[in-house]
């Protein structure tokens, strides 16, 4: 058990409840962050990256993109112990930068988080049908949201506790599929060793040059996304100036290798040219890599394993999606970007009516889903690009507080946790962010093909539109460094 566990003490108090409480434990935030990132991107659409760019391709994109990764977490690791609050993004944004950048990135957030919980319910509803396939798809996705909404209005501790077991089965089933695949190209287990004969084979270990590499950038992109639920649980953590940064510490380290060995496993017992890699990323279970190489260590059912595991990869993230969503439109509302009943909390911590909405939101775009398929694509496609446009919020954020502390005449000591290779990692994550969401979809303007233009890009005009639209109500300023509020607590909501 935690050393440090701090029972229900209530924190960003409010006069419409008790606030949300300080319960999630270390342990919940690091597995929060791991669980956050390993799923349907790492044993789905990971072999798509060998096919794209190659091995050699595909470990690079990974291991840049985990880079920039780090960076971000660690401007937020910064930015949480020095203020940790719920639903952070908006609140570093808002004070940091721009009100209007707060209410468009933290609007831009929950509803990014809430359009995924019904994409996750309604990829779970697909996998259960593989088992049972005669049945309707809506009950499955119905009960799963149900769930995710009973976890979510019990207390935050459970919330933890769920997503630590959940994350806990992924982390496993990476281990050993990595203690497998090492010892089938050693040949302990698969005669003879396959060794790397595959980092070799015709154009390997890189093919289609730095375009496909960039191509590749953008699925290990969305894979890493989550991480920055480490800034949202802030707020809620028992002891965040010590949980936060071993959370960033730890989490970074493991999914960097779970990430770059998985890739490697990959690469070395499936051919960069195996039709098997890409139709794994269009959703076919039994082309998953991590099936194909278990069921070639002679486990019959590997198909159905994965299956599973997939199952609770997609019911973690859905379960995540509802609580970053709910604190996130709990934040809005104390920052005042949204009605005041959404900052109301119940007696055991959690924000209700912020609950209740971002549940009817993402049933009302699982019903799209259901009766008006177009509609639900363009709600997907509006929320794609959202997790990048959060991490420049963040790389912003942390550049514009860093810059104030010192200007205002404090010193680095002063801060619980400070990031290193200042100013280059927020300039660079800040950079690489951009070039991503430029490079979305570049066959779309070289055709211009103003339909894909617009479902690839549609959640950059939205916050356009949000932030513009705040800026001239409310004419709101960039906040000058000198003028930034520093203070260590969150002294709007007092």
């Amino acid at each position: 058990m935690d050393q440090h566990k701090v029972t229900s003490t209530p924190t960003q108090t409010n006069n419409s409840g008790g606030g949300v409480q300080r319960n999630l434990q270390s342990r919940h935030v690091s597995m929060i962050a791991l669980g956050g990132c390993i799923g349907t991107g790492l044993f789905m659409t990971s072999g798509s990256t060998i096919a794209k760019a190659g091995p050699g391709g595909g470990i690079i994109a990974y291991a840049a993109m985990g880079i920039m990764v780090y960076f971000l977490m660690t401007s937020l690791g910064e930015l949480a112990t020095h203020m940790p609050v719920s639903g952070s993004f908006a609140t570093y944004n808002a004070r940091y930068v721009d009100p209007a950048l707060g209410f468009a990135m933290g609007w831009n957030y929950w509803f990014n988080w809430a359009i995924t919980v019904a994409v996750d319910v309604s990829t779970a509803a697909l996998l259960i049908n593989y088992w049972l396939p005669n049945t309707p798809g809506w009950m499955w996705s119905l009960l799963v949201l149900v769930f995710i909404f009973l976890i979510n209005a019990l207390t935050v501790s459970t919330f933890g506790e769920t997503e630590f077991w959940l994350s806990l089965i992924k982390v496993i089933t990476v281990i050993v599929f990595l203690i497998i695949g090492f010892a089938m190209i050693l040949g302990i287990m698969f005669h003879p060793a396959v060794g790397l004969q595959n980092f070799t084979y015709k154009e390997a270990p890189f093919v289609g040059g730095f375009p496909a590499i960039l191509s590749v950038f953008l699925i290990a992109g969305f894979s890493f996304q989550g991480t920055e639920l480490i800034g949202v649980t802030a707020g809620e953590s028992d002891n965040p100036s010590r949980t936060v940064p071993k959370a960033i510490n730890e989490v970074f380290w493991r999914i960097l290798l779970f990430y770059v060995l998985s890739i490697f496993v990959i690469a070395a017992l499936i051919p960069y040219t195996s039709p098997n890699l890409l139709s794994a990323a269009d959703g076919d279970i039994a082309m998953s890599p991590f099936t194909l190489i278990f069921q070639r260590a002679g486990l019959a059912s590997a198909a159905s394993l994965m299956n599973a595991i997939v199952l609770t990869s997609v019911i973690s993230a859905a379960n995540s999606g509802a609580y970053a969503s709910t604190r996130m439109l709990y934040a809005l509302a104390r920052d005042h970007y949204a009605p005041q009943i959404f900052a109301r909390t119940s007696k055991n911590g959690i924000p209700f009516a912020a609950l209740v909405a971002t549940t009817t939101v993402a049933l009302a775009a699982l019903a799209t889903s259901i009766f008006g398929q177009q509609v639900y694509m363009w709600l997907v496609a509006a929320s794609g690009l959202s997790g990048f446009i959060a991490w420049i919020g963040i790389a912003l954020s942390h550049y514009r507080f860093r810059k104030a502390f010192i200007l205002q005449g404090h010193q680095l000591s002063e801060l619980k946790y400070h990031a290193k290779w200042f100013p280059f990692g927020p300039i660079a994550a800040f950079m690489l962010c951009i070039i991503v969401i430029g490079g979305q979809n570049i066959d779309a303007f070289l055709q211009w093909d103003w339909e894909e233009i617009g479902v690839t890009y549609i959640s950059i005009p939205l916050v356009l539109i949000l932030f513009l639209g705040y800026k001239f109500k409310h004419h709101t300023k960039i906040v000058r460094l000198s003028e930034i509020d520093l203070s260590a607590n969150d002294s709007t909501h007092e």
